[in-house]
């Protein structure tokens, strides 16, 4: 199986690199792995313009998108947009022209095209644009707050959410628990063990969906 990830070096990437075979695999990147990737996975640090090419050389069977911002780390609206919708949206129509059947993207809790909050509707808007390029199977990963130590410029807000989350995940009730946080190492797990569906679809997975998907990872992997 060839495998594409765009976003390795992210919160969510970086983690589903620690678990990637050695073969099979190429990850692309803005910057450098540290630390650096084991041997046998191929490794692109090529301006994003680029990536669409060497998706296209590459001829994968997935394409994995782990690729997200935040507009204030972005600078506006419409370098935010640029980055989880257009980019996402260029490279995975790329995969999907150089023959690939399953396309697995990371969205948000909440996202919808029809949304008022500008973040939410970009993300419901990627996913649109997903669903209708023809993938025999896409898996939109949609998780509520992400806990785990992030490289770069520290994200406050999110940073202060976490730290209250053991409470409000606490609070909120199990049929609203799409909306409690998630660790970014199980969004991670469930995505990598999605690598092995079979069933052609579109499969939105919340919470308690990536962390069914982490129990029959973990299953799998114990055989």
């Amino acid at each position: 199986m060839r495998v594409i990830l765009a976003g390795g070096t992210g919160l969510v990437g970086s983690h589903m690199v620690q678990r990637t075979p050695n073969e099979g695999w190429m990850v692309l990147a803005r910057r450098a792995f540290d630390p650096p990737l084991v041997a046998g996975i191929k490794q692109c640090i090529a301006p994003p313009t680029q990536w669409a090419a060497l998706i296209q050389d590459d001829r994968p069977d997935v394409f994995v998108s782990a690729l997200g911002t935040t507009i204030r780390q972005a600078g506006s609206q419409i370098a935010f947009r640029a980055v989880d919708h257009d980019l996402v949206v260029e490279l995975a129509q790329a995969a999907q022209a150089a023959g690939a059947q399953h396309c697995i993207i990371v969205s948000s809790v909440g996202a919808n095209s029809d949304s008022a909050n500008f973040y939410l509707k970009t993300k419901g808007q990627t996913e649109g644009a997903i669903k209708a390029m023809g993938f025999a199977r896409v898996d939109i990963m949609r998780p509520g707050l992400l806990r785990g130590d992030r490289s770069g410029p520290p994200r406050l807000g999110e940073r202060f959410a976490a730290a209250l989350s053991p409470l409000t995940d606490l609070l909120t009730p199990r049929a609203f628990d799409r909306y409690r946080s998630i660790a970014a190492v199980d969004v991670a797990a469930a995505m990598t063990s999605c690598l092995g569906a079979t069933a052609d679809g579109i499969f939105i997975h919340h919470n308690r969906e990536m962390l069914d998907w982490v129990k029959l990872g973990a299953v799998h992997h114990k055989r």
